[in-house]
């Protein structure tokens, strides 16, 4: 007899739907995954933007985890605030207000390393005046965006020293040149020997870079490299440290385009059939308000709706069909994974804890906020 699928829970009927569980087993496999890969914790800077959870901030912690990037001051501040982490990098240029708050946070928080990235001068000088109007007992770091392909946001690497090197020279000591963000976020491409040309290619520019700088600046740069596309790639090169962020929770998009990679799918959607609208039809209450829908369906994989299709998608409903349809009746559970789970994790408020097939415990998505108390 087969086992009972990893994804069904004793008491689904407790809980409201829809919701996501996460399977603690599952993340603990991830985790351990990233350590193995990075060969070290120190190397690894996981993005929190998947889950912001200080939960699994607290469990990365305990295994030596002590740097984080954050997407949102809310993010950033959520991992300050767990005990032990060391280090902090907000990976999204601050602007506007952005800069007096990631300022307010240092302060607030002066145990932690506080660093941003940019690649624009104009935002170098802010955060000079900001920084500068605060004592923060240490330097504000600096990363120096680089754009390596993806064309999203960061300079190229040969543009550097004429227009942003002169502008954090200018901001001595009040900030510090930390080191390099090379993001390669546009290289989720199945085929792993493509993949790893492609990240070769753009890594090049980026290691004659630090080289320059290091030569010029008599001292150590440090570089943080990729994505969860990347990581395994990168974790291949000297002093080079590590971002992946999805590689926590994984999902069906990457598991679908990244074979390769030994992560597996630790958050599950809980939905219910909600009406039978015809023969070989179900309406699920997992709308655009529950699961991730910036991208063409499949935006979830059934784990127990067998070749379900999408027919139409709204804010509360999914109509699928699918030749197993007449089996479920109303209220009855589908579990599925979501394609893209960062953004289907910002729609939850709380998110349930999954241990030995039943939930224990909801857990509060703090950080999906835009602002804690800063």
């Amino acid at each position: 007899m087969d086992p009972t699928p990893w994804y069904l829970l004793d008491n689904a009927a407790d809980l409201p739907s829809p919701t996501l569980v996460l399977h603690r087993s599952r993340i603990e496999a991830n985790l351990q995954q990233m350590v193995a890969i990075a060969g070290d914790p120190l190397r690894l800077w996981p993005h929190v933007k998947t889950h912001k959870l200080p939960e699994l901030i607290a469990w990365q912690v305990k295994l030596g985890i002590v740097q984080f990037k954050c997407a949102t001051i809310a993010e950033a501040e959520m991992v300050a605030g767990v005990e032990g982490v060391r280090r902090i990098l907000l990976a999204v240029q601050p602007v506007g207000p952005q800069i007096d708050r990631l300022v307010r946070l240092a302060a607030a928080f002066p145990a932690i390393e506080w660093s941003a990235v940019v690649d624009d001068p104009s935002i170098v000088a802010s955060l000079r005046n900001a920084a500068a109007l605060r004592p923060l007992g240490r330097p504000l770091g600096i990363w120096i965006d680089l754009d390596i392909g993806q064309h999203r946001t960061g300079l190229a690497p040969e543009r550097v020293l004429g227009e942003l090197l002169p502008a954090l020279r200018a901001a001595e000591p009040v900030l510090r040149l930390a080191g390099l963000h090379a993001y390669d976020g546009h290289l989720g491409i199945s085929d792993l020997a493509e993949r790893r040309r492609l990240a070769d290619a753009g890594f090049e520019p980026v290691a004659a870079l630090r080289n320059t700088l290091e030569t010029g600046m008599g001292r150590r740069m440090e570089v943080i490299a990729g994505g969860s596309p990347t990581f395994a790639l990168h974790a291949a090169r000297a002093n080079v440290s590590l971002s992946p962020g999805t590689t926590v929770l994984w999902d069906a998009g990457y598991a679908h385009k990244l074979p390769d990679l030994p992560f597996q799918p630790a958050a599950v959607l809980l939905s219910r059939v909600i009406s039978r609208p015809a023969p070989g039809q179900l309406c699920l209450d997992l709308g655009h308000k529950a699961v991730a829908s910036e991208m063409p369906h499949p935006r979830t994989i059934f784990l127990n709706l067998p070749e379900a299709t999408a027919l139409s998608h709204s804010e509360e409903h999914l109509v699928v069909e699918s030749p197993a349809a007449d089996r479920f009746r109303v209220g009855d559970v589908v579990y599925s994974l979501p394609w893209h789970v960062c953004p289907t994790m910002a729609l939850h408020q709380e998110v349930w804890l999954a241990e030995n097939g039943r939930a224990q415990s909801a857990l509060t998505v703090s950080a999906r906020g835009r602002r804690l108390s800063i």
